[in-house]
């Protein structure tokens, strides 16, 4: 009877350990998930932030381009009108007179226009660059949180083995 009571306490202490074992292994396959995902945020974090760059670079390379045209535009105009001057000098000056100030009304048009549609891309990038900023923030507030929980799972764990009465240790052989 004694020999089945110490064999029944041995098994039920074995059991115990198991899944204490159990328990442990869990928590470590967590934590290695845990970094897995960490790292993988963290690279998809770097190749957003890449992309990002990226846009912004391409698109002041687009508005170079764009200021570049407009002086080219301008140039050509001013070309034009060196060269009818200089060929007729005594006809319609006030209609020229308009014609250049309509050119130049125009070009002030555009600088305006190509201002404003930079204007508008600059506080897209800030936009989307705070959005990012805070979706990182994000992060790593749900990670320090998930390292949390995994401490106070282990430390209870612990509570648990040093809790436990030495007859029991002793049975199952620690």
């Amino acid at each position: 009877m004694m020999m089945m009571m110490m064999m029944m306490m041995k098994m039920i202490t074995m059991m115990i350990m198991m899944m204490m074992m159990m328990m442990i292994m869990m928590m470590m396959m967590m934590m290695m998930m845990m970094m897995m995902m960490m790292r993988m945020m963290m690279m998809m974090m770097m190749m957003m932030v890449m992309m990002m760059m990226m846009m912004m670079m391409i698109m002041m390379l687009l508005m170079m381009m764009m200021m570049m045209m407009m002086m080219m535009m301008m140039m050509m105009m001013m070309m034009m009108m060196m060269m009818r001057r200089r060929r007729r000098r005594r006809r319609r000056r006030r209609r020229r007179r308009r014609m250049r100030m309509m050119m130049m009304m125009m070009m002030m048009m555009m600088m305006m226009m190509m201002m404003m549609v930079m204007m508008v891309m600059m506080m897209k990038m800030m936009i989307m660059m705070i959005i990012m900023m805070i979706m990182l923030l994000l992060l790593l507030l749900l990670l320090l949180l998930l390292l949390l929980l995994l401490l106070q799972q282990l430390l209870l764990l612990l509570m648990m083995m040093m809790m436990m009465p030495n007859h029991i240790k002793l049975l199952a052989g620690i």
